[in-house]
């Protein structure tokens, strides 16, 4: 069990962001705070494959550029991953950090950890999650090598590991923030009972919860997830905010047949076709775009949901960012809940 720690004036545990000016900044929240913020970007996609032998130097270019787009447009918070083409995304963002920003303290840069890949560490280890202590810290240190940083502002755990001991995990946790290497931690994909294990064990509160949260996915306003991040504070960050695609967005494939009827073959087939159809409507109501009015959807849950952006594309990083502070109000977020369930509701 770690020491509940004094965080005030902790050189180690208070970021200090500041970002007064930028367009995706929650006004409603103190500068300094971990998370104020109403967009982050995932860098996931920006070695443009999962598989790091193709990755070409064009490849990383775009990835940087992706990058600076990002911070250009006032972005703060940076999620990272290290499975992410297997750590070389981590590298492309640190070459493109160093290149362009002046200051790190007016980023955040969020890591992943906790999914190990078959074969490692020998050929037939199977793909697993692993929260042991050796593993987590050698994790960590990885990361940081690998984007050449000091420090994390954040640190996920990337999906539960059904062998996690609470008490071992705080106990890393606990020694990664002595040592100056992660100032917060939080969760990815967990159940709410499992963030209330892990949370028993650690005294200080977990900062935020990532799952996969769109309008095609919602159970984590029925699973207690929603509610949970209400109760103790955590900000819910959304990944795959845009479904995928599915949701109508221009040149989608996705989209693009099923607007077409090529997929209609399911009842969620109808649902998405629905609320794809509704939000291209409120978005020619509103003259935004409809992945601006998917994301607004999002961020009206009082939660505040935070949307983790993962295009590359300059341009639709620059859109995102100047409409992040649109709301829909009740009404239309209600239309499109009981379209995406598919039923009205009772």
């Amino acid at each position: 069990m770690t020491d509940k720690p004094d965080n005030v004036g902790h050189p180690n545990r208070m970021p200090s962001i500041q970002t007064q000016n930028s367009p995706v900044r929650d006004p409603d929240l103190p500068i300094g705070l971990p998370l104020t913020t109403e967009l982050a970007y995932g860098c996931w996609r920006i070695a443009g494959t999962q598989v790091p032998v193709d990755v070409s130097p064009d490849q990383r270019t775009v990835g940087k550029q992706a990058v600076w787009s990002a911070l250009d447009s006032g972005y703060t918070v940076f999620d990272l991953a290290d499975v992410y083409c297997d750590g070389l995304c981590e590298e492309i963002f640190g070459e493109a950090l160093r290149e362009r920003c002046t200051d790190r303290d007016t980023v955040q840069v969020i890591g992943k950890v906790g999914i190990r890949c078959p074969g490692d560490p020998v050929p037939d280890a199977p793909y697993r999650y692993d929260f042991s202590a050796a593993y987590l810290e050698t994790a960590v240190e990885a990361s940081l090598r690998r984007m050449k940083l000091e420090h994390l502002d954040g640190l996920l755990l990337h999906r539960p590991d059904y062998l996690m001991d609470p008490c071992e995990v705080a106990s890393v946790w606990d020694r990664l923030q002595r040592a100056g290497k992660v100032r917060w931690f939080g969760i990815s994909n967990f159940k709410p009972t499992q963030v209330q294990a892990l949370q028993a064990a650690w005294q200080q509160p977990l900062v935020a919860h990532q799952v996969e949260i769109h309008l095609l996915h919602l159970d984590p306003f029925d699973d207690g997830t929603l509610d949970q991040c209400l109760t103790t504070g955590m900000r819910p960050m959304a990944w795959s905010p845009l479904a995928g695609g599915r949701l109508g967005l221009p040149n989608s494939p996705k989209a693009s047949a099923s607007a077409s009827g090529q997929t209609q073959n399911s009842h969620q087939d109808m649902v998405q076709t629905s609320v794809a159809v509704e939000i291209h409507r409120i978005a020619s109501e509103l003259n935004v775009d409809v992945a601006t009015i998917a994301l607004a959807w999002l961020r009206e849950h009082p939660a505040r949901i935070l949307p983790v952006i993962g295009s590359i594309r300059p341009e639709r990083i620059r859109e995102l960012a100047s409409h992040s502070k649109l709301r829909l109000g009740r009404e239309r977020w209600y239309r499109l809940f009981e379209l995406a369930r598919g039923t009205r509701l009772p």
